[in-house]
């Protein structure tokens, strides 16, 4: 089989090089869709599954600047490549403040043009195994979550978010470890300055160097021009580098002197620059195991970890699963037109047992397709895929308690039971044991709650 050509959108002014970049883009295997203006790019992007934005900075109608602010705002991590030939660091700035994956400058290398475009597009790949969680649901931080270790993560936030330290972020892919960083530097003191961000995977090894600190004119074959690094750009901010593990040894050396000195020089150049920058990373690989290996710096290792905030998977915190799943229901309906009010409880216990192993991300991905196939008002055991309908299959009868003979229906039953006790638990606490307000958070009457309570022994509790 024939794998999808990846879409890329390239909006360029200038029919000659449109058609240049274009040609060149559908000899590499893409399926490039073009327009003369932003006007045009952004009627594109509502017909098609785009995956990257190449948009140059001035354009008649509308701006690249403000076809960015668009995807921004519309669509989740979509990378936006722009070029300018105004090539300026406060330019830069702007447009990856504003959430540009990168720029390039005109006149460019065209395997220059060709690297940028392969990194948005592996870099993206390497975001949807992660996940961003955002609205008014329980929670802080705009992170959904009211389990124990969720609120153990938000102490932490608190504590760290307006200093300087240096924080490491560590857990599993798809627990959200970029919501956290962006967190932390939306709740300091640089919150109005750059937030750089780099995933260190999607960046070719021998690149890492530039990238990170950039390169003066005639640095190495392609470099027709100085580029500023991530570094640089974020002077005054914060510079996030995702999958820090990924950066070759003979890298780390350079990073832990301009994390310790807090200077660099850029590729070719031997001019020091000297920034103030918050560092914060993550990774999802154990470091430790990679000092033993060999293959990262100890010294690098205590510098990056002076504060560890450990994202939990979900499967630790499966009482945030219905929340989640209420938010997602939520987010779905509006996306995909549809009415669905919730999900039944037996499906919700099924649910609830899934181990996750792709953690929100997978639970996100669940909730859209049973969503789209769901012909009636509520999720049925139906329409759960079937990894997820047979999460007892993966247990010892004597752990669910099917030692003895029983029925699924009505071990399925007595998990529902033991969720929605659960849920009941946590909306009392959360309301200090106020049934009106507690019913309320669950959007049902006062009177079932208050029949729900009895049937669980919850009166005698209180």
């Amino acid at each position: 089989m024939t794998a999808e050509r990846k879409q890329i959108l390239l909006a360029e002014d200038e029919a000659n090089l449109r058609r240049v970049l274009g040609a060149m883009l559908t000899r590499d295997g893409y399926e490039v869709h073009t327009a003369q203006d932003g006007e045009q790019a952004i009627a594109i992007l509502g017909q098609h599954h785009i995956e990257t934005v190449i948009t140059d900075l001035r354009m008649p109608k509308v701006d690249g600047l403000a076809v960015l602010r668009h995807v921004c705002k519309e669509y989740d991590n979509l990378p936006v490549i722009m070029i300018t030939a105004h090539g300026t660091v406060d330019t830069a700035v702007e447009a990856l403040k504003t959430g540009a994956f990168d720029y390039i400058t005109k006149p460019f290398e065209r395997e220059e043009f060709r690297a940028v475009v392969a990194k948005a597009l592996r870099t993206q790949d390497l975001q949807r195994a992660e996940v961003r969680v955002a609205g008014v649901e329980p929670g802080r931080y705009r992170i959904i979550g009211q389990s124990p270790s969720m609120m153990e993560v938000y102490g932490l936030l608190e504590r760290v978010a307006d200093t300087p330290s240096t924080v490491l972020l560590t857990g599993e892919s798809g627990t959200g470890k970029e919501l956290i960083a962006t967190a932390l530097h939306e709740n300091s003191s640089r919150r109005d300055k750059p937030f750089i961000r780099v995933n260190c995977a999607a960046i070719p090894k021998d690149l890492i160097e530039s990238e990170l600190f950039g390169y003066e004119k005639g640095a190495f074959t392609g470099a027709v021009t100085s580029k500023p690094g991530r570094f640089e750009l974020a002077h005054g901010g914060t510079l996030f580098l995702d999958e820090i593990g990924e950066i070759p040894v003979e890298m780390q050396v350079k990073l832990l002197r301009a994390l310790q000195e807090s200077e660099f020089e850029r590729v070719g150049g031997i001019k020091t620059i000297k920034v103030d920058v918050r560092l914060i990373t993550a990774t999802n690989r154990d470091l430790k195991q990679g000092i033993g290996e060999g293959s990262f710096r100890e010294d690098l290792f205590y510098r990056l970890n002076v504060v560890n905030i450990h994202l939990p998977p979900l499967r630790e915190r499966t009482g945030d699963i219905p929340l989640l799943i209420e938010h997602f229901v939520r987010r779905f309906n509006e996306k995909l037109g549809k009415k669905i009010e919730g999900v039944m409880p037996e499906a919700m216990a099924q649910l609830v047992a899934h181990e996750w192993p792709g953690n929100i991300r997978e639970l996100e991905n669940v909730l859209e397709r049973c969503i789209l196939f769901c012909d009636t008002n509520r999720i049925g055991e139906p329409e759960l895929p079937a990894e997820v309908r047979q999460p007892m299959d993966r247990q010892a009868p004597e752990a669910l308690g099917m030692d003895q003979p029983t029925s699924l229906k009505e071990k399925v039953r007595e998990a529902a039971e033991r969720v929605e006790r659960e849920l009941i638990v946590r909306a009392l606490k959360q309301t200090g044991n106020n049934v009106t307000h507690a019913a309320r958070l669950l959007k049902i009457s006062r009177k079932s709650l208050q029949m729900k309570m009895k049937d669980f022994g919850l009166r005698e509790e209180r």
